[in-house]
C-alpha cells in the first residue's frame, strides 16, 4: 500500500474547493461538531450528505461551512427514533461518527466518571453509552460500511471491557469490524494525535480485511507553523502557567514535570495533541515553544489540517479545532476504505 505518495495538504482553503475526483460514494456523519471528518471525506472524493449534532452552536458552524443536504440538531438517542429520514440515508456507502469520549480519555478521570451524567457543551447527558447509540444508528440505516473514531484510551485498562461489548454488539447487528490505532503524524498531519478507529462492513459483503499501514513524512512544528508566528496569540504572561512554561527545559524537555498537559512542542517534530482547552488562556495545554502564548488560529488550523479560511462565526476557533478530527487524517483513512473495499478494478 503506497500511502506515502498520497498527498492531502495540511494547509488548504475551503474557497479552493475539494480537488479530488468524486469517487461515487455517499456518506453521512454523527457527532459532527465543526465537520473535521466531513471535510476529510470530501477531500477523499466522497459525497457527504450531512450529519447529526447535539449542540446549537456547532450546528451553526457546520451549516455555515458545509451547506449540508440533510442536517439534524438533535440528541442521537432521539434521532435514532425518527421515522421521517430520507431514503438516501438508507442507501449509504459509509456511515461515520465520533461519539464524545471523555469517559475513556487518558487525560481524564476515566473509571471514576463512568456511568455518571456529565455536562457537555452546556447539556447534561450520560456519554458512556453513546458508542452503543452509534451502533444503533448503524443498525437503523444499514450502510455498507461504517467508521467510528474514538480516543486511544478506549483500548487501555478497564475500558477494554467496553471494547468487548462494542464488538459483540457490532456482530449482533450483522457487521464485521476491525480496530486500528493510528497516529495522525503518520498520515501527513503535523500533530501527534493517537486515535482508535473501528471500521466495519455488512457481513454479507465479505470485504477483505483492511490494511492501514501509513508512513507519511513527519512534519515538524516549525515547518508547519512558522509563517504564522508573527500573528501573535493569547499571552500567558499574566497566568500561573507562565512560570511553569519557563521551567520547561526547552528544547530538551517538551512537557512540564508536574503539569503534564503543559507543552512547549519540539520545533523539529509534530506538535503535541491539540485539545479544546487550548482555548483557555490559563489552562495547561499546548503553548508556543518560543513565545509565551497560546497558539493562534492559523497555527492551530495548520497543525490540525483545518482550512485556513474556515468560518468560526462567534465561536472560539481553538475550542472547535481541539474537538475535531483532523480532516487530512480522515481523508487518508477514507481514501483507503475506498481503494480497498469499493474501487472497481
Amino acid at each position: 500500500m503506497d500511502t506515502d505518495k498520497i498527498n492531502f495538504p495540511y494547509i488548504w482553503n475551503l474557497k479552493d474547493g475539494y480537488k479530488q475526483d468524486k469517487n461515487g460514494l455517499t456518506c453521512f456523519g454523527t457527532f459532527v461538531c465543526g465537520g473535521g471528518s466531513t471535510m476529510g471525506y470530501k477531500l477523499a472524493g466522497f459525497e457527504h450528505l450531512g450529519g447529526v449534532e447535539l449542540t446549537e452552536h456547532y450546528s451553526r458552524l457546520y451549516k455555515e461551512n458545509h451547506k449540508p443536504k440533510h442536517f439534524y440538531t438533535q440528541d442521537i438517542r432521539e434521532w435514532n427514533k425518527r421515522n421521517d429520514l430520507p431514503k438516501e440515508l438508507f442507501e449509504l456507502d459509509l456511515f461515520d461518527g465520533s461519539p464524545p469520549c471523555a469517559s475513556f480519555s487518558t487525560s481524564g478521570a476515566r473509571e471514576k466518571k463512568w456511568g455518571k451524567v456529565k455536562n457537555y457543551e452546556g447539556i447534561n447527558q450520560l456519554t458512556d453509552d453513546l458508542v452503543f447509540e452509534f451502533i444503533n444508528s448503524v443498525d437503523k440505516l444499514k450502510p455498507k460500511a461504517f467508521l467510528m473514531e474514538n480516543v486511544s484510551g478506549l483500548i487501555k485498562g478497564n475500558a477494554k471491557n467496553y471494547l468487548h461489548r462494542i464488538f459483540k454488539k457490532i456482530n449482533e447487528i450483522g457487521y464485521k469490524a476491525q480496530l486500528f490505532s493510528i497516529n495522525s503524524a503518520s498520515l501527513g498531519v503535523p500533530q501527534i494525535r493517537q486515535r482508535v478507529f473501528i471500521i466495519g462492513h455488512r457481513s454479507e459483503l465479505k470485504f477483505k480485511p483492511l490494511k492501514m499501514d501509513f508512513n507519511c513524512r513527519s512534519i515538524g512544528f516549525e515547518e508547519a507553523t512558522k509563517e504564522y508566528w508573527n500573528l501573535g496569540g493569547m499571552s500567558i504572561e499574566n497566568n500561573a502557567i507562565y512560570n511553569q512554561w519557563k521551567e520547561i527545559n526547552f528544547p530538551f524537555e517538551i512537557s512540564h514535570k508536574k503539569r503534564f498537559n503543559l507543552y512547549r512542542p519540539a520545533l523539529n517534530k509534530p506538535c503535541n495533541t491539540l485539545l479544546e482547552n487550548c482555548s483557555n488562556v490559563s489552562a495547561a495545554s499546548v503553548c508556543h515553544p518560543i513565545y509565551p502564548r497560546k497558539l493562534n488560529k492559523q497555527e492551530s488550523s495548520a497543525i490540525q489540517s483545518y482550512p485556513q479560511d474556515y468560518n468560526f462565526l462567534d465561536q472560539n476557533p481553538l475550542s472547535c479545532i481541539g474537538r475535531s478530527v483532523p480532516p487530512v487524517m480522515t481523508a487518508q483513512i477514507a481514501n483507503q476504505i475506498y481503494m480497498q473495499w469499493f474501487k472497481k478494478n
